[in-house]
């Protein structure tokens, strides 16, 4: 393949994460997205209610169950021309370290704000996390079909809550059962809710004659006293500012009815980014580089649980991925091959041969790869920037109700926290500790390994909500410090740590035990000496 030929190709990919709080409405823009691309032939639902066709991303059995996303699925499709790789995460605030590691892995994020409610706290802190990482993002202002805010104020809403400046693409007219279309204001058209029809618009805009007898009186004026107001006042149109992630285009419609959302993908795929220049510890890797790069950011055990197999999603960075390819584990110097690799479609996987700069695809996993981990062609080592780590809150201790099924139960205790959604520890006494972020994870565990292991757990929950990894020449001087307020416990890697009832506990022990040296998550691996 020529070097012109392989920068098409890459040019071709846009990989994007959607992002919202919960119920505003990102699965099903999904669904209606991959119905669209030719990926699915019916879009599903996310309601947990018998005799439903559920949605594509939400694939296993507790999400079906609860009617909610519990673990984020990447779908790949081609649309237009392009290679359209969606992340579909979870909304809810439990879930959100999977979220954010997902987000380390996009060159563009798609936000999904329910018209009624606006902005909401989790939308506020996943768009942060884009923010800081300077991914462009996209809006899509959901649910116009229902009674809205005004989309003035909307806007405006994002520009003061979030601190982001916002430019209309397309534009509401009416909401609820006043609903009567959106204006295209890029291609100056008018498209129609009910009648499913487009209106090509003279230079005169929406204040020439066309809409004339087409639109209720009250939202023609309506709709042209906005385009007053945003001629004036609004944000112009700056592509630049977008790719930059300092603009972010406004969209409007209703998923649900599958208005707005086509108009939405094609003016997504014009202005979205292709793959761009990643951050390593060493410098920069370009897209475009000859040497084959990617950094496994999601680890999934039992998706095809016929198999009991587990996939390591990897993004690729730079060069070309070839099926049977040999590579470098950054973190261990080990060389891997990988010669089972897939296209990923949520739960759904074909296998693929050759990949290139901006996919994602999935390789079968073994037990070798963590989450972080670099892969590169060659003998080089490089390190891609971090993911992130978040502390856990909540702490369980779990043991099998079945002592006879401890085998199983030990092995989905293993093959779970891989994934990196549970943080296990061990006591001094072989005791499993979980900890997590939110009390939903410890259900979702609990749900798998019984339906996945077929191993039931009695649960007891900890009154610990701090966790300090310590640092100390002879860990075997460690087992004095642990008292009724601290417990000491260790991880996958037995690096000890101390779990505190909260910070006030922990300063107390930190002035008493002033030869020890505290590490948070965020500098657990390099403290320790992990490559990262």
């Amino acid at each position: 393949m020529s070097n012109l030929e392989l920068a098409n190709e890459i040019d071709r990919r846009r990989i994007f994460g959607i992002i919202s709080h919960p119920d505003a409405g990102k699965t099903t823009l999904t669904e209606k997205l991959l119905l669209h691309g030719g990926a699915i032939r019916e879009a599903g639902t996310v309601s947990a209610q018998k005799n439903t066709k559920y949605a594509k991303s939400d694939w296993m059995e507790i999400e079906k169950k609860r009617g909610i996303s519990v673990t984020s699925s990447v779908m790949q499709f081609e649309y237009d021309g392009k290679v359209i790789s969606i992340m579909d995460t979870p909304g809810h605030n439990d879930f959100g370290e999977d979220t954010y590691r997902v987000l380390t892995s996009v060159d563009s994020a798609v936000m999904v704000i329910d018209a009624a409610k606006g902005i909401e706290m989790q939308t506020k802190k996943l768009f942060q996390v884009c923010k800081l990482r300077g991914i462009p993002i996209f809006t899509f202002i959901n649910k116009l079909d229902r009674q809205a805010k005004d989309p003035l104020e909307l806007i405006e809403e994002l520009e003061t809550v979030l601190g982001m400046n916002a430019t209309a693409t397309t534009w509401p007219i009416g909401s609820g059962l006043q609903f009567e279309g959106i204006y295209d204001i890029l291609e100056n058209e008018v498209q129609l809710y009910r009648k499913k029809e487009i209106i090509k618009l003279s230079e005169a805009g929406v204040f020439g004659s066309e809409l004339e007898g087409l639109l209720h009186p009250d939202n023609l004026r309506e709709l042209r006293d906005n385009m007053e107001l945003l001629s004036g006042a609004g944000n112009e149109f700056d592509l630049k500012l977008i790719r930059e992630g300092n603009l972010t285009p406004v969209f409007f419609g209703t998923a649900l009815a599958d208005f707005g959302v086509t108009t939405f993908l094609n003016h997504f795929l014009d202005m979205a980014p292709g793959p761009s220049v990643r951050k390593t510890t060493d410098g920069e890797v370009s897209p475009y580089g000859d040497t084959f790069t990617g950094f496994i950011f999601k680890i999934q055990a039992n998706m095809n649980q016929a198999h009991r197999d587990r996939i390591a999603f990897l993004r690729i960075c730079s060069g070309v991925f070839e099926r049977g390819m040999e590579v470098t584990l950054s973190r261990t110097g080990k060389k891997m091959k990988l010669s089972q690799s897939t296209q990923l479609m949520a739960n759904d996987r074909e296998t693929i041969d050759k990949a290139y700069a901006g996919d994602v695809i999935g390789i079968y996993d073994s037990g070798n790869y963590q989450i972080g981990d670099t892969l590169v062609a060659g003998k080089e080592k490089i390190f891609f920037e971090p993911l992130p780590t978040f502390p856990p809150e909540l702490f369980i201790r779990v043991m099998p109700v079945n002592s006879m099924k401890a085998k199983h139960f030990h092995k989905g205790v293993d093959q779970l926290a891989q994934e990196g959604a549970i943080q296990v520890y061990k006591t001094q006494y072989n005791e499993i500790i979980l900890g997590a972020v939110g009390a939903l994870q410890f259900e979702v565990f609990e749900y798998r390994l019984k339906n996945e292991y077929n191993s039931d757990i009695i649960v007891e929950p900890l009154d610990y909500s701090v966790a300090r990894w310590i640092k100390i020449d002879n860990n075997e001087n460690l087992s004095k410090y642990h008292n009724s307020r601290s417990m000491l416990v260790y991880d996958h890697f037995d690096r000890p740590l101390m779990l505190f009832a909260n910070q006030y506990t922990l300063d107390r022990f930190a002035e008493k035990y002033e030869e020890l040296k505290f590490v948070n998550a965020l500098d657990v691996n390099r403290e320790f000496g992990m490559g990262i």
